[in-house]
């Protein structure tokens, strides 16, 4: 891809990062063997306190530090994309690794249409990831890629935008999480076109005990009734979802031979999918104290900002 004078566009990418030491490395050293050469690279950390920090600065990279009392998605988004000098934004979760080193030009190739506002890419699991959560990369993320997507859908952990398009609509930093699909409505609003491109493939690398599962789906939930205020769950849909998704498991564990290894982490994996879910879209009120303690703060206190402002803590995603 080129602009009107022949010059390959300038993309920055955006990290957000709270103690990746275990993965950042990896994630620096593959985008740095991509044949994309006129990149820049961001960091936002929210107050890692492990090596993450120290491992980025062995790379040319820019650190955009907030505090953890700071940390919503949306916000610390903003954050790196008002430093950005790139005419394209990729974002990326720290725990991905990209598959292929022509990565960035799958994800920056569609823009080559003045109507695409949003693209991205396909993720997959690897050895650490839980096998139900190999069925959900498949069903979100298939391998035929979509470049007119009907619906307003896409997934932060491996996606870009136009600096153009983010300086009209910043990332809404008041939501508990699904701050891609909050920007996603708003294009598919404009009569944007949104892309997904499943050569532009990373695997993304989930290592979550239940309690995370959990507060993962809880937290989207929650900010999915914002999002569209008719979602709802009823105890009836989320046996029936839970169980359903359940057997569906087990039958596809059976087929691929590796159903007593994978059992009883099928059920723990998808009951606490789904009783996040049901959790969530049943929260009618604003995002308490006690609430930021349970999802966001699970080993130190949470802290209430003034006029009852709150804002969370990096999660997994």
């Amino acid at each position: 891809m080129t602009t009107a004078n022949n010059t390959t566009p300038k993309v920055s990418i955006i990290i957000r990062c709270y103690n990746e030491e275990k993965h950042i490395g990896n994630l620096l050293e593959k985008i740095f063997q991509q044949t994309w050469l006129h990149k820049e690279i961001i960091i936002v950390d929210s107050g890692s306190t492990d090596n993450t920090v120290s491992i980025a600065k062995k790379f040319s990279v820019t650190i955009v530090p907030i505090t953890p009392e700071e940390f919503t998605f949306g916000y610390s988004l903003n954050q790196g994309c008002a430093v950005a000098t790139g005419d394209f934004f990729i974002i990326a979760s720290a725990h991905v690794i990209p598959v292929r080193n022509d990565w960035i030009e799958q994800l920056i190739k569609p823009f080559e249409n003045s109507q695409v506002a949003l693209v991205y890419g396909r993720q997959i699991g690897n050895d650490v990831t839980k096998f139900s959560e190999h069925q959900i990369f498949l069903k979100q993320f298939p391998p035929q890629s979509n470049y007119d997507q009907q619906i307003p859908y896409c997934n932060n952990a491996n996606a870009a935008i136009r600096k153009q398009h983010w300086n009209e609509h910043r990332y809404n930093e008041t939501l508990s999480g699904l701050e891609d699909i909050e920007w996603a409505k708003w294009a598919h609003e404009q009569q944007y076109r949104i892309v997904y491109n499943a050569e532009a493939t990373i695997i993304h690398i989930h290592e979550e005990q239940p309690k995370q599962i959990l507060n993962r789906y809880t937290r989207e939930a929650i900010a999915l009734k914002k999002l569209f205020p008719d979602s709802q769950m009823s105890v009836g849909k989320f046996l029936f979802l839970f169980l359903s998704n359940t057997f569906l498991d087990w039958g596809r564990a059976l087929k691929h031979r590796v159903f007593f290894k994978n059992v009883c982490e099928i059920v723990m994996m998808r009951y606490y999918q789904y009783l996040g879910t049901y959790k969530g879209l049943k929260i009618q009120s604003p995002v308490t104290h006690e609430m930021i303690v349970t999802f966001y703060y699970p080993r130190k206190p949470a802290i209430l900002l003034k006029n009852n402002e709150v804002k969370y803590a990096n999660t997994q995603r």
